[in-house]
This record gives structure tokens, C-alpha cells and sequence, in this order.
């Protein structure tokens, strides 16, 4: 039986997944989770973090630009 991945490592391997590139290890230990939900939370946050940041990063840029 494998053991529950920390969230570390789940943030780990999600950020992994949005580079798209996971050691074989990794992507076996995230398959044999009987969650997926620590993943998804994961995921959502991430991606809602990166759509705030290139939005902030945006506006900054047209603001030093006028």
C-alpha cells in the first residue's frame, strides 16, 4: 500500500503538470493516490494564482506604459 503523498508533493507534481514534465517515480506515486481531490484543489488555486498574477503583471505594464 503507498503512502498518502504530503501536500508538498502534490503541489510538486501539479506544478509539474503545468510544465508538463513529471519523473516516472512521481507520475506512478500520483496514480496509485486513492484521492484526486488534493490535486484538484491544487490545481484550481494554481491556476487561479497564475491568472491573478499575469493580470497584475498586465496592468502594472500599461500603467508604467501611459
Amino acid at each position: 500500500m503507498a503512502t498518502k503523498p504530503t501536500l508538498w508533493q502534490v503541489f510538486c507534481s501539479t506544478l509539474a503538470a503545468f510544465f508538463g514534465v513529471q519523473s516516472e517515480r512521481n507520475r506512478t506515486r500520483d496514480f496509485e493516490s486513492k484521492s484526486i481531490i488534493p490535486y484538484v484543489f491544487i490545481a484550481i488555486f494554481s491556476t487561479a494564482l497564475f491568472i491573478i498574477l499575469v493580470i497584475g503583471l498586465v496592468n502594472a505594464a500599461l500603467y508604467l506604459a501611459t
